[in-house]
């Protein structure tokens, strides 16, 4: 993996996903740019056309509204960003359908909530229906559902869904187009020339979350924390990101061709496949366990399962089946699993024996408080 190449990646990429976020569409004299709609419209399909299907996440929704409504300054009161988003969305489809049928192809709108793809039913559905559409030749445009979902437009988390789509959509290549050239090692806005452009980006560790710096505007509310996290999530599904400069001409032609263009995060060899890469990378955690330091070993070594001896402490309220992360004693978060037993149940057994829960509870339900298939090791 050390030496594999761009052009090695991109030779491979049958399915992309093209997560484009708002400051591409906009400009800051007129808001909403159709000459922006065009030309990814153009790319994209030349893409499509060469046999590489592809999915769009956008952003833009309120962006589009704002223009609609004639504001200036991006609504704050929740109720308000929904009507904006409700008024922009069909305006921000309007743009792509009218873009895309100049070069003969058709689109169609998903909008997803977190629910949608934390529901496994619901996940599975929306991964058909994309499928299908696929089949049919059509673009899938997949945005937020912003009008209901208060949580996703506090959080502004389109770099997230991107990669929760790279999995729905089982693709190769995540592309986030943003109006930076890359990942720098700080923010090039305020550091100037002291921000370094890295190129490739091997692992996502310590040192590279440092870098991490903010890219939030009026028109986003993405940053490029977001992005990394993004990147990270599709790099244990399997599939490189790349992050670049989607106001630049001909960026996903430049990407394609394999040229030195913004930054690529390799994927991981060891890749965490379906259900498992939903359990650690789609679902939100509702609590948390502490594990103590034979618990930690036993599941990161041993691959074993988690018994209620090894739960040291409790956090948040959850119901048996929830999510929840797995921490060390030192606060740092390990795994991630599907509970058996809710919170009020584990307050009671923690610590102790597997043969005991029947006479602590009165019940039992299973031995183990996280079966080894409900676990996934971060």
């Amino acid at each position: 993996m050390n030496t594999i190449t761009r052009k090695e990646i991109l030779k491979n990429v049958r399915r992309v996903v093209i997560k484009i976020g708002s400051k591409v569409l906009t400009t800051v004299e007129d808001g909403i740019d159709d000459r922006a709609f065009l030309l990814l419209a153009r790319d994209i399909s030349g893409l499509i056309d060469k046999g590489c299907e592809t999915v769009i996440v956008s952003s833009g929704a309120i962006a589009a509204g704002m223009k609609k409504l004639g504001l200036v300054r991006k609504p704050v009161a929740i109720p308000e960003k929904q009507a904006t988003a409700a008024i922009g969305q069909t305006a921000l489809m309007n743009y792509y359908e009218r873009a895309f049928s100049r070069f003969g192809k058709k689109t169609a709108q998903i909008l997803l909530t977190h629910i949608d793809l934390s529901n496994r039913t619901r996940f599975l559905n929306a991964k058909n229906t994309i499928f299908t559409l696929l089949k049919h030749g059509v673009i899938p445009i997949i945005n937020e559902n912003d009008t209901v979902s208060v949580e996703e437009i506090k959080l502004g988390d389109n770099d997230n869904l991107s990669a929760m789509v790279t999995t729905l959509a089982e693709a190769d290549l995540l592309i986030l187009l943003t109006d930076i050239d890359g990942f720098y090692s700080c923010d090039p806005r305020s550091a100037g020339a002291e921000a370094k452009p890295i190129s490739v980006v091997r692992n996502i560790n310590s040192e590279i979350e440092s870098c991490a710096f903010d890219t939030k505007s009026v028109e986003g509310t993405g940053g490029m924390i977001t992005k990394l996290q993004a990147a990270k999530k599709t790099a244990h599904r399997g599939a490189a990101t790349i992050i670049a400069n989607g106001k630049v001409p001909n960026i996903l032609r430049d990407i394609f061709d394999g040229k030195d263009t913004g930054t690529v995060f390799l994927q991981k060899k060891n890749k965490i496949k379906g259900r498992k890469h939903w359990i650690a990378y789609t679902l939100k955690p509702h609590g948390s366990l502490t594990i103590d330091d034979g618990g930690v070993k036993a599941l990161v070594q041993r691959k074993k399962s988690l018994l209620p001896s090894g739960v040291t402490a409790i956090s948040g309220k959850f119901s048996a089946g929830s999510s929840v992360s797995l921490v060390t004693l030192k606060g740092r978060e390990f795994a991630r699993g599907l509970v058996n037993y809710n919170t009020a149940e584990l307050l009671k057994i923690k610590g102790i024996s597997s043969k005991d829960i029947d006479k602590e509870l009165g019940y039992k339900y299973y031995d183990e408080v996280i079966h080894r298939d409900d676990l996934v090791i971060l």
